[in-house]
């Protein structure tokens, strides 16, 4: 194999495809980027077993051929390469030399015939969403994913889709996010209702890797796996098999008490007092909701925090607890300024949505206190 191509778009497509690659690996091969030589561009891909991203640039081929050489080595070096157009041509024994302008480097490449075969999609449902819609609704719902592994399902985000409606799910067990994108997906589902589950660290690369334009990206799913296609780049991945746990049924639909209140002006409160919660033994912040303010405190052995805000309060007062830091994710990762947080007692869960709409919303379970 003999190609050359610009430093900077091997460097891009490098960056992106390494994520697949897994912080330690059983087989020294899934250390690899792939390689692949075709006509006028290369495909280079990288994958962890259950994940992988491939991303294709232009290239002149000279000889067409496959090679898989170190990833994050190539990466690297790459990185530190000048601005031109770099050479990497490598033998029948797959030693690839590396050349661009004075520098001149090698390095021992690996059999490409080793490298695992992709599953691709070749049939299935497939939807078009806006990248940039896509990256924000990913942004403000992955922080609720679970890292307990003996919940396997909770590790992944549920995806359901509609003739009229997408939506996205995350549930960790202390708080739950929901986002929604309403758009026409008749052509894709006439009918019922599809539900897959996506590996939280897909989520995570994926809204890493797409850009904050209009430009479309491609999911096509079916029962077992998933790929983004968008750009010059693909993200294909396993899903996760069962049935994900029915959040319909912890989500209170009526509320005894409403509290509106301006998002920028609770989180600074909520930061605040969040400071002597952390220096606490039990991280807890306390809200008073009174008829037109709320009364947030924090308590520690250094001191301790009163915050005084405005709210406009709808039914009856209510005092409750929260972890510091599962609220002020929540509240962090809405984007209106106009919210509306909706309570039954002080210990039932609390729902926050968008005063007036239902874009969103975001559920948070609340800390007993005893006096």
């Amino acid at each position: 194999m003999h190609i050359i191509t610009n430093v900077s778009d091997l460097m891009n497509a490098l960056t992106t495809v390494t994520r697949a690659i897994a912080a330690r690996s059983a087989k020294k091969i899934m250390e690899g980027v792939l390689i692949d030589a075709s006509e006028d561009e290369i495909t280079l891909t990288c994958t962890d077993g259950s994940l992988v991203i491939q991303s294709t640039i232009m290239a002149t081929v000279n000889e067409p051929g496959r090679i898989v050489l170190p990833g994050r080595l190539l990466a690297e070096l790459v990185r530190k390469l000048p601005a031109s157009e770099v050479s990497i041509k490598s033998d029948a024994v797959y030693s690839t030399q590396i050349k661009c302008l004075t520098s001149n480097s090698r390095l021992t490449g690996m059999n490409p015939m080793e490298f695992p075969e992709m599953n691709d999609i070749s049939d299935g449902t497939m939807i078009s969403v806006p990248q940039n819609k896509l990256k924000d609704m990913i942004n403000r719902v992955v922080f609720s994913i679970s890292t307990d592994e003996s919940r396997i399902l909770l590790t992944g985000c549920l995806m359901e889709i509609t003739s009229s409606e997408m939506r996205l799910v995350a549930l960790d067990g202390f708080r739950l996010a929901l986002q929604k994108d309403k758009r026409d997906y008749s052509e894709s589902i006439a009918d019922g209702m599809r539900r897959i589950v996506i590996p939280g660290r897909v989520m995570n690369e994926l809204s890493k890797i797409i850009s904050d334009e209009e430009a479309t990206c491609d999911l096509i799913f079916n029962n077992t796996h998933i790929k983004a296609v968008f750009g010059n780049s693909v993200v294909s991945s396993t899903l996760l098999s069962g049935e994900y746990i029915d959040f319909r049924k912890i989500v209170p639909t009526e509320f005894k008490t409403r509290a509106l209140v301006k998002k920028s002006v609770l989180a600074e409160a909520i930061d605040r007092a969040g400071l002597l919660a952390r220096e606490g033994k039990s991280n807890i912040i306390k809200m008073q909701l009174m008829e037109n303010q709320a009364n947030i405190t924090s308590h520690a052995e250094q001191g301790d925090v009163l915050e005084v805000i405005d709210i406009d309060l709808q039914g009856d007062p209510l005092e409750i607890a929260f972890n510091s830091k599962y609220i002020a994710d929540v509240i962090r990762n809405i984007g209106d300024e106009d919210i509306c947080m909706q309570f039954n007692t002080n210990v039932s869960p609390c729902v926050i949505t968008k005063n007036g709409g239902d874009d969103y919303f975001y559920l948070i379970l609340p800390v007993r206190v005893f006096s």
